[in-house]
């Protein structure tokens, strides 16, 4: 098929596609069509079974193919601000995945496979930035994840999974409406309420020593100041106990942390769409 001007439009064909791969400085083959108007996943790309990265972000795909998992070859999969709402039960078989950014996209707890337990050698996943409230409980099983993106949907309480992912050491969970546990003398919970502040997990070795010393001071539900005598009525003998549920290796910092976390926001582009 021929190539259009820009004003109506490119059509992708997969001579076109295979112009754009470039070889990165380490190496690997990488794919970048990000920005381009594409409204339909090109199928024509699955044939290119050399491709190690696939960028396709910024574009306007509402669905991926069924047959998304014969795509073997890919270990980066960058599908970020597009308008998908579900993903296939095939994507399952991109055992080879490291990177999967899923972020600013449309995507409904409903829309998610369990499938993405397979997944098994992702490093770093990112779901911000949609309409999720829940993950499938497989996920508890991606044991190599270093870093989760929870960002901007619609979580009360964090997956119970995330203690038991020993190597997550970032957990991006900001503008969520979280709540935090509420505990009575005794330790029971009493109810839930809405979070006071964003909550951005990351790993006690990202904090300084001052910081981590008070993160662990409230996480042990120690008061802060000495009471006023015998009798009580000074101000640390009433001190009401929030907690916040405990991740393995993970606290929430009260100040800014010593390297400085990424946000993962994308701004939302126009596009083109191709005709």
């Amino acid at each position: 098929m021929p190539k259009r001007n820009a004003a109506k439009g490119t059509t992708l064909t997969l001579k076109v596609a295979k112009k754009s791969i470039r070889t990165t400085l380490d190496g690997r083959r990488r794919l970048t069509l990000s920005n381009m108007g594409i409204t339909i996943f090109p199928k024509c790309l699955l044939k290119l079974t050399n491709v190690d990265e696939l960028d396709l972000s910024r574009n306007l795909i509402k669905k991926l193919p069924d047959n998304i998992g014969s795509f073997w070859s890919l270990s980066w999969l960058d599908l970020h601000s597009n308008r998908l709402e579900s993903l296939p039960e095939s994507i399952g078989n991109l055992v080879g995945l490291t990177h999967l950014n899923l972020s600013n996209n449309c995507l409904i707890s409903a829309g998610l496979p369990s499938t993405l337990g397979s997944l098994t050698s992702l490093k770093s996943l990112n779901l911000g930035m949609n309409q999720l409230d829940s993950l499938p409980p497989t996920i508890g099983a991606l044991d190599g994840l270093q870093e989760l993106g929870l960002f901007d949907n619609l979580f009360i309480n964090l997956p119970e999974f995330l203690k038991v992912l020993r190597n997550l050491t970032k957990v991006n969970v900001k503008r969520n409406p979280l709540s935090y546990v509420q505990l009575d003398d005794e330790g029971n919970q009493m109810e839930l309420s809405p979070a006071e502040e964003d909550m951005y997990l990351v790993h006690e070795s990202s904090l300084c020593r001052t910081c981590l010393k008070r993160c662990q001071e409230q996480r042990e539900g120690l008061p802060r100041g000495e009471g006023g005598g015998e009798g009580g009525g000074g101000e640390g003998d009433v001190f009401e106990e929030k907690r916040i549920r405990i991740y393995h290796g993970l606290v929430v910092p009260n100040s800014v942390a010593k390297v400085s976390q990424d946000v993962w926001r994308i701004r939302k582009v126009e596009h083109k769409p191709i005709k």
